[in-house]
């Protein structure tokens, strides 16, 4: 009891010790919820209808992709700009995958195993003529070649590295084809409310057949001057409200002020730069073997000491091939667009066989004695009559007949010496000739048996390199920009101060996350970062960014909210303003020829006049307007609506003017046939029912074209796509 009393007489201490820990603990779990929430959105790379996408899932997709891309084209590596178009390639295609997923789930669509199957017994998908399983003498897919691969992969496990590719393979197109299937379906289904009819098509086919000729008066818009018209805000408000839709914006974006120094070569630098060109001239019409002068050099163009043609030079030394003898040095000369100079020593030009047939035997041995001894008897038997596949047959190969082209060997950086001197060998050795090749470990009994397709080649000894700045230049220019960013801290004094300082200040517009460089300078991905971080008026550290030649700042200028961009924006009152001003001009000259009946009137009326033949309204390219040099939409339709030798009822306003016409003449295709042949036959009849069932397909296959378009766009809009890519790569 005492100790109850105790505890009691402390009763509001304990209490408030109580509280504090439990406090602390809900303020722990708070804490921990918080950090593991920030955690799971620093990982979250973008979000589709709804559902957050981790960088981890994107990033699989992505590898996934690449490894295929890699498999197809034979490649180990990928620079950065094929990096972001797979990446936003698998992007699109997830977000439109989830879209069309999201839907076709809403309408009950799937895609069961056995329509699978059935697509894979058929074997005409376009999918499965990439897979290994495609034969190309049957041209279809060998589904039991597949299900024999899977039973013995799924039974053994995994086998060598290249069954283990080959399976990865499968997977992604089974994958990518149950995907395409579905949206198939779901395509099939919305295309099956795009009807047309007879009676479309008829009118589509006289509209197709039916050509006008006619006079044309325009009155330009630019005969007006542009000050004389008054634009009030209530213009442009009401133009706005008409023209809203056009301005809509799908992702925020931002615009942004930016100054980009890009560093050039001082004079110094090109003074030097022509000096060692000078001294490798000398060099290259000293040197017996120019190998070590342009090895030497570290030229763009490697010395392979080969004939190859003339597509494997850079085009500014490939143009000066047939202007200089062989054994002479070219003058030094400089490609502007490119920004390089070169000098180039021709060493030889030949008429050589494009493509050779050969066959060869590798003849080894206990020493290179050994080694020729045998080349020599097998040379020996092959000329006294023996068959070269049983000889080689001898020696555990095949000697089968395989071909060597130029293209093999033309475009590699380097080639080794040994394969160098069986490339030459290849290149000048006659039909039917028998040679032995010398190698370090081995001898080659090679045989050419057809030489094909002769063309130029040129050996050539080209030093090429990139005119471009020194060292201290570079430390030049970025000393003198480090030193005006530091002195110009906020937005206002970088862009007040910046000519004055020699600096351009230039303006971006509507970045949004999708891009992948700002101010489309390479290496800018840091910028690109910061600018959806920061606030209006901030300004990026200085960046050195692009090939190590430029250094950029930028200036966070404008915010622009997803929706519909406002009249308030530079860019929109403009096209607002010029919209405004071409409905009045058109106004003005409607007015002024209210009363113009003919041509002539029109001409009196200071008119442009002119003959415009062979008007089609199915033309969806409008009428070109010569006098104008524009194409205009709304004529093609007027002259439709007009009979032959009738003067327009009204004037028509186009996009360069307004303008009054009179059809000369309208001449249907069909109607002449019929004339010249009255008594059509049934076979004719029947080409015209066709013809109608054809259009009929046509414009249905249109509508189809068209709704889908729309109809992805406005999923697209509702789907809530969040794009957060930039954070990461």
């Amino acid at each position: 009891m005492a100790a109850l009393g105790k505890i009691r007489s402390k009763g509001v201490a304990l209490i408030c010790v109580i509280g504090l820990g439990l406090f602390a603990f809900i303020a722990e779990e708070a804490f921990r919820s918080c950090e593991s929430t920030r955690n799971d959105r620093r990982q979250q790379i973008g979000e589709v209808l709804g559902k957050k996408i981790n960088v981890q899932e994107y990033q699989k997709l992505v590898d996934e992709y690449v490894e295929i891309i890699k498999l197809q084209r034979g490649e180990q590596g990928l620079n950065d700009t094929e990096l972001d178009r797979y990446r936003d390639y698998v992007w699109q295609t997830y977000v439109t995958n989830a879209i069309v997923n999201d839907e076709a789930e809403r309408l009950g669509l799937t895609v069961t195993d056995e329509e699978m199957q059935d697509v894979l017994n058929k074997g005409t998908n376009p999918f499965l003529q990439q897979t290994p399983f495609f034969n190309r003498q049957t041209g279809r897919f060998d589904v039991a070649a597949l299900k024999n691969f899977l039973s013995t992969y799924r039974s053994q496990g995994s086998l060598d590295p290249q069954s283990q590719t080959i399976y990865k393979f499968w997977t992604f197109v089974e994958k990518n084809l149950r995907q395409e299937i579905l949206s198939q379906k779901y395509q099939t289904l919305t295309a099956a409310t795009q009807l047309s009819n007879p009676v479309e098509a008829k009118m589509a086919i006289a509209e197709q057949n039916e050509e006008s000729s006619i006079e044309l008066a325009a009155f330009p818009y630019a005969a007006i001057s542009d000050s004389t018209v008054e634009v009030t805000d209530a213009d442009m408000k009401a133009k706005y409200e008409e023209m809203k839709p056009m301005f809509r914006q799908d992702a925020e974006s931002r615009d942004i002020k930016y100054i980009d120094v890009k560093v050039e070569p001082s004079t110094k630098d090109i003074a030097d730069i022509n000096e060692q060109f000078a001294k490798y001239k000398e060099e290259l019409a000293a040197a017996e073997d120019p190998a070590a002068v342009v090895k030497r050099s570290v030229s763009d163009v490697p010395y392979l000491g080969l004939p190859v043609l003339k597509g494997a030079y850079p085009m500014d030394v490939a143009n000066r091939l047939d202007s200089i003898a062989v054994g002479q040095t070219s003058k030094v000369f400089e490609d502007k667009i490119n920004k390089t100079l070169s000098v180039m020593k021709l060493i030889a030009k030949e008429q050589l066989p494009d493509s050779v047939q050969y066959r060869f035997i590798t003849v080894g041995g206990a020493d290179m004695a050994a080694s020729k001894k045998s080349a020599d008897s097998i040379i020996t038997a092959i000329k006294g009559g023996a068959d070269f596949e049983v000889v080689a047959k001898n020696y555990n190969q095949g000697g089968q007949k395989v071909w060597f082209t130029t293209a093999m060997y033309q475009n590699e950086p380097s080639i080794d010496i040994e394969n160098v001197k069986i490339f030459k060998a290849l290149n000048t050795m006659a039909a039917g000739e028998i040679r032995e090749i010398e190698l370090s470990q081995a001898n080659v009994v090679m045989q050419v048996l057809e030489r094909k397709a002769f063309k130029t080649k040129y050996t050539a000894a080209v030093i090429r390199k990139d005119i471009t700045f020194s060292d201290d230049t570079y430390h030049e220019a970025f000393n003198k920009f480090s030193s005006f960013v530091s002195a110009n801290r906020t937005a206002e004094d970088l862009i007040n101060n910046a000519k004055q300082n020699g600096y351009t200040v230039l303006d971006q517009k509507n970045i949004t996350t999708t891009a992948h460089t700002v101010a489309n300078v390479s290496s800018t991905k840091e910028v690109l970062r910061w600018l959806f971080e920061a606030k209006v008026g901030d300004v990026s550290k200085m960046t050195q960014c692009g090939e190590n030649d430029h250094m950029l700042i930028a200036i966070l200028d404008k915010i622009n909210k997803k929706g519909f961009a406002p009249l308030d924006n530079p860019q929109v009152a403009e096209q607002i303003r010029s919209m405004v001003i071409r409905d009045k001009k058109a106004a003005m000259l409607e007015e002024k020829v209210k009363d113009v009946k003919t041509i002539a009137d029109a001409e009196k009326a200071g008119a442009k006049v002119s003959t415009v033949d062979q008007i089609k309204f199915s033309d969806s390219r409008g009428v070109y307007v010569e006098t104008l040099m524009t194409p205009e939409v709304a004529l093609a339709g007027a002259v439709a609506g007009t009979k032959q030798g009738e003067f327009s009822a009204k004037p028509v306003r186009g996009n360069a003017g307004v303008y009054l016409f009179k059809v000369n003449t309208k001449v249907n295709s069909q109607d002449a046939k019929a004339e010249e042949q009255p008594d059509a036959n049934a076979e004719e009849k029947k080409d015209a029912n066709a013809e109608e069932t054809a259009m009929e397909r046509q414009l249905s296959m249109q509508r189809v074209q068209t709704m889908g378009r729309f109809l992805m766009q406005e999923l697209y809009q509702n789907a809530n796509v969040v794009d957060n890519r930039y954070t990461f790569f």
